[in-house]
């Protein structure tokens, strides 16, 4: 006579990834991710919190230095040594998008193909960016005169709901790869992929703290994210006019550089999303000036 397993399945809790590690919140939140085809229980995320953001801007605030202070050809080589990584975990990250999204296994596959590629195509821009906004400029004296571009330090990233891999691999390599450290809040009607490309983020060559990644409530977060005093910058993805103005509110304290990212859905996965203009959203100018010598 068959019988039911009576075994209860042990469902992953996904936790917060910040300085390299994964902690759960510090309020305790979980939040449920269920199937949207099915509504069976995948897994249990974590609800960050106030605190927990700032925990993940000290630590891209430690990271901050040595980070922007590596040589354009190290970050492009640790940027692709990620994209190796996502390769090889591509299944994985296929499965689990299909899972919690409801795409079809094409699409899935796409979208992690899409993802791959564009990290391999940002990795092949850490020693020409300074080229193409940097210049040396004319002047009336006997010098020379300079204008190179520099990180501009901390950068918060609000990720779109869908898709919520490829968005997020785009925004964080336009920001990484000039030097700045980022706070990823991720996709909050499906972060599992997120957190599953931090579990293989912490297992690559990009030193802890570069990349922070929280799940949660967009809604509780934004406006700490908009009014903090140590995050330089925020690159906007969602493209929903009420997460644009309460961080243009929040800005209005600090007056930090808030950019959006004007994509539809569908847009993510063209040349649009690879505007290397968008490197520009995140870095400052210096100029010098230099006395030419007899």
């Amino acid at each position: 006579m068959a019988t039911s397993d009576p075994r209860l399945s042990v469902l992953k809790t996904y936790k917060l990834f910040i300085g390299g590690k994964f902690p759960r919140t510090e309020s305790g939140r979980y939040l449920v991710s269920a199937n949207p085809r099915t509504g069976d229980h995948l897994a249990n995320y974590c609800q960050a919190s106030r605190k927990d953001l700032r925990d993940a801007v000290r630590a891209a605030g430690a990271a901050r230095k040595s980070w922007a202070a590596a040589t354009p050809y190290l970050r492009g080589q640790i940027l692709y040594r990620a994209a190796e990584m996502l390769e090889g975990r591509s299944d994985a990250l296929t499965n689990e998008l299909q899972s919690t999204t409801g795409l079809t296994p094409a699409q899935a596959k796409k979208e992690t193909a899409a993802t791959i590629d564009r990290l391999v195509y940002f990795a092949g821009w850490t020693d020409k960016y300074s080229q193409v906004f940097g210049g040396i400029n004319p002047v009336a004296t006997s010098h020379f005169n300079f204008t190179l571009p520099e990180p501009t330090g901390i950068v918060a990233i609000v990720c779109p709901d869908s898709p919520p891999l490829l968005p997020l691999v785009t925004m964080l390599s336009t920001a990484v790869l000039s030097g700045n450290t980022t706070v990823i809040l991720a996709s909050e009607e499906c972060p599992l992929p997120a957190i599953t490309l931090a579990e293989i983020i912490a297992t690559s060559d990009l030193p802890p703290g570069v990349v922070n990644i929280l799940s949660g409530v967009r809604q509780e977060l934004i406006p700490h994210i908009a009014t903090h005093m140590d995050i330089n910058a925020v690159v906007d993805g969602t493209g929903i006019p009420e997460v644009k103005a309460a961080l243009q509110t929040g800005v209005a304290e600090n007056l930090k550089r808030v950019s959006s990212v004007p994509l539809e859905e569908k847009d993510w996965f063209s040349d649009a999303a690879e505007d290397p203009y968008r490197i520009g959203d995140t870095i400052e100018f210096k100029t010098a000036w230099h006395p030419i010598g007899v």
